[in-house]
């Protein structure tokens, strides 16, 4: 029987070894770009969604909806291998949205109180859309957070059943509160407050 060199068995043993490290490498490679295309769908698929949310939750400050924004898909990013599919990918988006906005609201109402933008009070022809869309967002900030939250959501068309998924909320609890959300915002708006 013919036995062969330890040294040459070490030799088999290592070009498999680096075999199988090179194809764990090459498949952690097709696994990223796999989870990077993915992400580039999602984030172009709920951007806008995510953005107009923020947006109410600074009321109407562009900018910082896009800090806010960038900040969501971060987390977004950061998490998307642990997300389990409970529910929508819109709908954790959103849970994460609402999450990095109040706890930015949070952060903030503790350092300072934010400054936020002020309505003039002549009105031009040309920006009446414009000032309209910062009464109202002015009417929802004004509103209390988990108000805020749903009213939102509402105004992006989701669902009543998911934002009770999202807030935690009953169903029916959520057709109530979106009633009287609804005229709380028509009182401040038709009477400026």
């Amino acid at each position: 029987m013919l036995k062969t060199h330890p040294s040459k068995q070490n030799k088999k043993h290592n070009s498999k070894q680096s075999k199988s490290v090179h194809t764990e490498l090459a498949e952690v490679k097709r696994s990223k770009i796999k989870m990077s295309k993915q992400f580039t769908k999602i984030y172009q698929e709920h951007y806008d969604k995510v953005y107009r949310l923020c947006l109410g939750y600074v009321n109407g400050d562009q900018a910082l909806a896009k800090d806010l924004s960038q900040d969501v898909f971060i987390k977004v990013w950061e998490h998307l291998d642990k997300f389990q599919q409970k529910s929508s990918i819109g709908t954790w988006i959103y849970r994460i949205t609402v999450n990095v906005c109040l706890l930015f609201i949070r952060k903030n109402k503790k350092k300072k109180k934010l400054k936020f933008t002020e309505i003039k009070d002549e009105i031009q022809e040309e920006n009446d859309d414009q000032n309209r869309m910062q009464q109202m967002y002015s009417c929802i900030y004004k509103l209390k957070e988990t108000e805020r939250i749903i009213i939102l959501l509402i105004l992006e068309g989701l669902p009543q059943k998911e934002i009770a998924e999202v807030t935690g909320h009953s169903h029916q609890n959520i057709r109530v509160m979106v009633h009287r959300i609804k005229e709380k915002l028509t009182k401040c708006v038709s009477n400026g407050i």
